[in-house]
């Protein structure tokens, strides 16, 4: 099938998993087209306000399927919107995490860079093989990767083309939360619970603000910061937050 997906309004969560364990879970045509699909839906419904990315056991992804590619085929695992795998160069503004429990590698650790958070259970691992086979990794990995960890570490994983474990992930900055082997998903439904306590429309023009105005220069951040400031003040989840302080209640969230 390719992609599985689940939507829950009820929880305000969708859950996206690659299912092609039989090919390692690797992007082919299918792939990209389901998971650009499934982010087509998620932003796209107001009930649904953090995604999970996955993939079926063992692994989570080994990236673009060397097959397709041998093929010649490799623009079937790019789609307009999202690029490779329908993902690494799509515009969203809702949060997604990357639950990872196996292999993460090449492509594959590129599609949980382009994401916001990582879950990864112990047996998880992340690298960038491609200089092994004189590759360059082309799907955002080689400058998304120094963006998230130390540009020193960052520079050896793309140099050195060698797979790291999920805890030293952890210790660099990749990983927000480890979990044991099996734990991935329900450990990413934690974690958005978290997230969806919040005001939907906050937490997403606070995304923004944190992508793009973190590298810039303060005169720039503080345009980008106000102008999300003045959006969420004009809402009416806005004016629930503050009416649920005063009452003393929780707010009743409606993404408005």
């Amino acid at each position: 099938m390719g992609v599985l997906f689940e939507a829950d309004p009820a929880t305000h969560v969708a859950v996206i998993t690659i299912d092609r364990p039989e090919a390692r879970n690797a992007v082919n045509g299918e792939v990209a087209t389901g998971i650009e699909e499934a982010l087509d839906a998620i932003e796209a419904d107001d009930d649904i306000w953090v995604s999970i990315l996955t993939g079926t056991p063992p692994v989570f992804s080994a990236g673009a399927d060397l097959k397709v590619v041998n093929a010649g085929k490799d623009r079937e695992m790019r789609t307009r919107k999202g690029g490779f795998a329908g993902l690494i160069r799509r515009e969203r503004v809702k949060p997604l995490i990357a639950a990872v429990d196996g292999h993460a590698l090449a492509g594959g650790t590129e599609i949980v860079l382009a994401c916001d958070l990582v879950v990864a259970s112990t047996k998880a691992t992340f690298g960038l093989p491609e200089v092994k086979r004189c590759l360059v990794a082309g799907g955002g990995g080689l400058f998304r990767l120094g963006r998230k960890i130390p540009i020193t570490i960052a520079m050896e994983w793309a140099l050195t083309g060698e797979a790291y474990p999920a805890t030293r992930a952890y210790e660099v900055g990749l990983v927000n939360e480890l979990c044991e082997p099996g734990q991935a998903v329900a450990t990413a439904r934690k974690l958005a619970e978290r997230i969806t306590v919040n005001a939907p429309l906050a937490v997403q023009y606070s995304r923004d603000v944190v992508l793009n105005a973190t590298s810039l220069p303060d005169s720039e951040a503080w345009q980008i910061s106000n102008e999300a400031t003045r959006k969420v003040a004009k809402t009416n989840d806005f004016k629930e937050g503050v009416q649920a302080f005063i009452d003393k209640r929780p707010p009743e969230w409606t993404a408005s």
